[in-house]
């Protein structure tokens, strides 16, 4: 498996080997083994799956507060999206950034969203699965969202109206959210 680095240290995109004839395709989606030769330790307890039918389906900014953060192995398994992740460590150097990246069914990368970042991310076609990993359960009273257009981050997405959820419709400003992560080096 490649790693390729992204504008922000902690986020990194996995490229697999894929392994394909006349038949089809295989390729690991995950190995506790190469994140450890990477110096990179997750211990993941959950998988998601989550399905959107309408391209232009903006779901973020969301994270869960300590003790309850999550790092995020996300993946597309069908269709396309613009994922995104946001530091929003206090006091990192990187506080407000973002990074994106295109994943897709086709070009099978994933990201690697570590705890203390919120993540977002916007269909570009119909019909999209993500499957994603978290190192941590969910937690209904510590999850939270930061607004998908703060423009104190400026997120480019390259759509004024996405589809939205109650929810995220609501959600904060950075600057008025309870994330409670102080930066502390990379991980």
């Amino acid at each position: 498996m490649e790693i390729i680095q992204t504008e922000l240290p902690d986020v990194k995109i996995f490229v697999p080997r894929v392994f394909g004839d006349n038949r089809g395709w295989f390729m690991e989606s995950w190995s506790n083994r190469d994140m450890e030769q990477a110096g990179l330790s997750f211990a993941f307890l959950q998988d998601n799956h989550s399905f959107s039918a309408q391209k232009g389906t903006l779901r973020g900014l969301h994270f869960q507060k300590n003790p309850f953060a999550q790092a995020k192995l996300v993946r597309c398994a069908r269709g396309a999206i613009l994922d995104v992740a946001v530091d929003i460590r206090h006091g990192s150097p990187y506080f407000g950034k973002w990074a994106t990246v295109e994943l897709s069914a086709e070009n099978k990368q994933q990201l690697l969203i570590p705890r203390g970042f919120a993540h977002g991310f916007l269909t570009l076609t119909d019909d999209v699965e993500i499957l994603y990993k978290a190192d941590q359960y969910y937690s209904p009273e510590a999850d939270r969202s930061i607004a998908w257009n703060d423009p104190a981050i400026g997120i480019a997405w390259g759509i004024a109206s996405p589809i939205l959820s109650l929810k995220d419709q609501n959600a904060p400003l950075l600057a008025e959210s309870d994330a409670n992560f102080v930066y502390g080096g990379t991980v």
